[in-house]
This record gives C-alpha cells, sequence and structure tokens, in this order.
C-alpha cells in the first residue's frame, strides 16, 4: 500500500471554452473512449500513450504515459467520479527520472461548466501529493522537498497549460 502525505506537490488548473452547450458534453464518456492518436495530439510531444482498463474491484481506469518535465510518468488514474460533466481521476503513478523511480499521488479532474445555452468551460486540474516513496527518492539524491515541489510545479504546470486548450478542442 503507497503512503500517500497531506501535503501538495504541485497544483494547476486552467480552462479554456468550447463551443458546444453543456448538454453535449460528455467528458467520462469522452475519457474512456479516447483514442490514443486523438489523446497524443492533445499534448505533443509528451503524451506517450494512452488505453483504458479496470481495477480488479471494476472501477473503470485510464492509463497514460506522458513526459512531464524531465520525468517519464505513467498514470494509472481510477475513476472516483464519472460523469459527464465531471470525473476525478486518481492515480499513484510512476515517474521514471534519470536518477531512478519513484512514485507521486496524481488527483486529475475534469470539469464542465455551463457558460450560456451555446457555450462551455472547461477546467484542467491537476494536483499532485507526494508519497513516502517519493520523500525518500529525494532526500537520498539529496534534493530539498521545496526544490522538488518547484520543479513540479513548473514542469506540470506548463504540461496543463499546453493540453487544456486542445482537450477542450476535442
Amino acid at each position: 500500500m503507497v503512503k500517500v502525505l497531506d501535503k501538495i506537490l504541485s497544483q494547476s488548473a486552467y480552462s479554456a471554452e468550447i463551443g458546444v452547450p453543456l448538454e453535449k458534453i460528455d467528458i467520462a464518456d469522452w475519457l474512456f473512449n479516447l483514442p490514443e492518436a486523438e489523446y497524443l495530439r492533445c499534448c505533443p510531444p509528451d503524451h506517450i500513450a494512452a488505453g483504458v482498463t479496470w481495477t480488479d474491484d471494476g472501477r473503470r481506469m485510464s492509463i497514460n504515459v506522458e513526459q512531464i518535465g524531465s520525468g517519464l510518468v505513467v498514470q494509472h488514474y481510477v475513476a472516483e467520479v464519472a460523469e459527464p460533466a465531471y470525473c476525478r481521476m486518481n492515480s499513484i503513478s510512476d515517474v521514471f527520472t534519470a536518477s531512478g523511480r519513484t512514485q507521486v499521488n496524481v488527483v486529475w479532474e475534469l470539469i464542465a461548466e455551463k457558460i450560456d445555452d451555446s457555450r462551455t468551460r472547461y477546467t484542467n486540474r491537476v494536483t499532485a501529493h507526494p508519497t513516502e516513496a517519493f520523500m525518500s527518492f529525494i532526500q537520498e539524491h539529496g534534493v530539498t522537498y521545496e526544490d522538488a515541489a518547484a520543479a513540479r510545479q513548473a514542469a506540470g504546470g506548463d504540461h496543463n497549460r499546453r493540453e487544456t486548450p486542445l482537450f477542450a478542442a476535442r
């Protein structure tokens, strides 16, 4: 069992407008039927692979492989909420760096809100939390938590800023 710490490693939220009424939006359907090629177009060259599967207890999962900053990240997003206007995905993500492998917890929220009868606001919110394994990893490599959080904030924020309008355009 991975222990997630009650700290925020990084957090970002970006929004984009969609020229479609909220009633025609179904984020959960899009997320769990997303062709890999479309996922790759949503943040080139960072997005590497995507797929869907199930947990042993029957919950839906989205597996995403992406480069965020200098880390190759394998996201194992389990659906906590999967509704047309809101999805909350939770992942114990594997992060591969030049110094080795560690894990972080990533919560990905996909939110659709009505602007008016013909427009919807899409918000992509990503919050990362350290795990005990991550804290041991940075300590073993002489990195302070503050430096690790600053690097993750810069890389994760940049990634989210670039992918949000491309998710919304799909």
